[in-house]
């Protein structure tokens, strides 16, 4: 049984976060260290679109994490603690806040992307012409990089996939290239 098959089985066939039953599709919970069954959620296209790109959100869609952040699911639960702090200004958000448990390295998970955090303490990665990076985009490094610690060189023009940022530095991130995991400095990359 595939990923997609326990999902649906998971969840009755329904977005996990607001009972659609249309355009649903597996959503790996950032920063993706688990993935699979524990680490996704299923969720529909409006959830994810409005998950991926804040200035797109929609605050009355996420009145139904009223009911969803009482999931069993983990990774349920981490999305509906991002969403309402992202919507913490409409204030309803901070009162379901006020009433929600997460375990600490539930809490944790859901802290892992700066959600929660006001705008001054995040840790905002930013690649070579100021676009903001997330966990799981893909960049492309804009010169040659010497690796340190062997004798690899990454070649400009290669591209890194799904990348992970380092949560307490804005200048890092980490990606495979030739099958190495390597840190690399966001100054000598360019989001695709």
């Amino acid at each position: 049984m595939g990923l997609l098959e326990e999902l649906q089985e998971r969840s009755g066939n329904i977005c996990e976060l607001c009972g659609a039953t249309e355009g649903l599709r597996i959503y790996e919970v950032p920063p993706v260290s688990t993935g699979g069954l524990d680490g996704s959620v299923l969720a529909c296209d409006t959830c994810i679109t409005q998950i991926e790109d804040p200035d797109s959100v929609d605050a009355n869609h996420w009145r139904c994490l009223n009911d969803s952040m009482w999931s069993e699911q983990d990774a349920v639960k981490v999305v509906a603690w991002r969403m309402l702090n992202r919507l913490k200004s409409e204030g309803w958000p901070q009162d379901l806040l006020d009433m929600m448990y997460l375990e600490d390295e539930v809490l944790e998970w859901a802290k892992a992307t700066g959600e929660g955090k006001e705008e001054g303490e995040r840790v905002i990665h930013r690649d070579v012409n100021g676009v903001v990076l997330e966990n799981g985009d893909s960049v492309v490094l804009v010169k040659d990089l010497k690796v340190k610690g062997s004798s690899m060189v990454a070649k400009q023009g290669t591209a890194v996939r799904r990348i992970s940022l380092d949560r307490d530095n804005a200048e890092y991130i980490e990606g495979k290239v030739d099958g190495q995991h390597i840190v690399i400095i966001t100054k000598y990359v360019k989001k695709l």
